[in-house]
């Protein structure tokens, strides 16, 4: 079967290409942990499975693109602590610049 769906797509995959790609897969899955991986797998270590994580370029490109937003949702989502009382909420915004006049 397998070498009539390579010959209808002109292609030369294997079983241990499929084999690759579902350990790529569930290595990328945040939810299967590496060691699961592993067992499934039939790896001795779990330094074989961990080839798997290797970064392609383009995700690397994609991470650090996404860095600053990233970076801009978290300070966002920081709440600025309550001030010391005695202290104005107002005064300390126009002091810190957290307020245009």
């Amino acid at each position: 079967m397998f070498e009539r769906v390579n010959a209808d797509l002109g292609s030369n995959w294997t079983l241990h290409d499929l084999r690759h790609t579902a350990a790529y897969r569930m290595s990328r899955d945040p939810k299967i942990p590496l060691v699961d991986v592993q067992w499934v797998m039939s790896h001795a270590s779990v330094t074989t499975t961990q080839l798997y994580m290797t970064p392609t370029g383009d995700e690397v490109i994609e991470n650090v693109m996404a860095h600053p937003a990233r970076q801009e949702a978290h300070a966002a989502a920081r709440q600025a602590p309550p001030p010391a009382p005695g202290y104005s909420s107002e005064s300390l915004d126009v002091l810190f610049g957290r307020v245009t006049q």
